[in-house]
């Protein structure tokens, strides 16, 4: 029988509110996260960058992208997915999601978009600016 790694969070809460908002706002990240990104980490098949391991307790931490629009990347950042693996035990601890900002901002209130992309309330201008700057660049 194959290893079947079980999921844990550091914050089940606070992880929950992040990823309903990443369903509401970018169904695409979304859907590969729960359909292709879940099983394989179930299964054992760990996906994205290494970004530290601790010899002693066994466990390894990996950054995962996720699949997102080229303008919201630009303005807001890439959707990353943290999660540390503990091998003896085989728990996948899921972490947290970045940017937090945009995802807690997202799931606390309705956000609005602008030429597509979402726009946060409290960096609104700031915002709207990036997106007109990008798009006087591509034209």
């Amino acid at each position: 029988m194959k290893d079947i790694y079980v999921f844990d969070y550091v914050n089940e809460n606070e992880f929950k509110k992040l990823e309903r908002s990443i369903k509401k706002y970018n169904m695409l990240a979304y859907k590969k996260l729960y359909f292709d990104y879940y099983p394989n980490l179930k299964q054992g098949k760990f996906l994205g960058k290494v970004i530290a391991t601790d010899k002693e307790r066994n466990t390894t931490t990996y950054e995962l992208k996720l699949p997102t629009d080229a303008m919201f990347s630009k303005v807001h950042g890439d959707i990353r997915l943290y999660y540390l693996v503990y091998h003896t035990e085989k728990i996948v601890m899921l972490d947290k999601f970045e940017p937090i900002d945009i995802l807690s901002e997202g799931h606390a209130s309705e956000l609005v978009t602008y030429k597509g992309v979402m726009v946060s309330k409290q960096h609104a201008d700031k915002d709207m600016f990036k997106i007109n700057l990008l798009n006087m660049i591509q034209k």
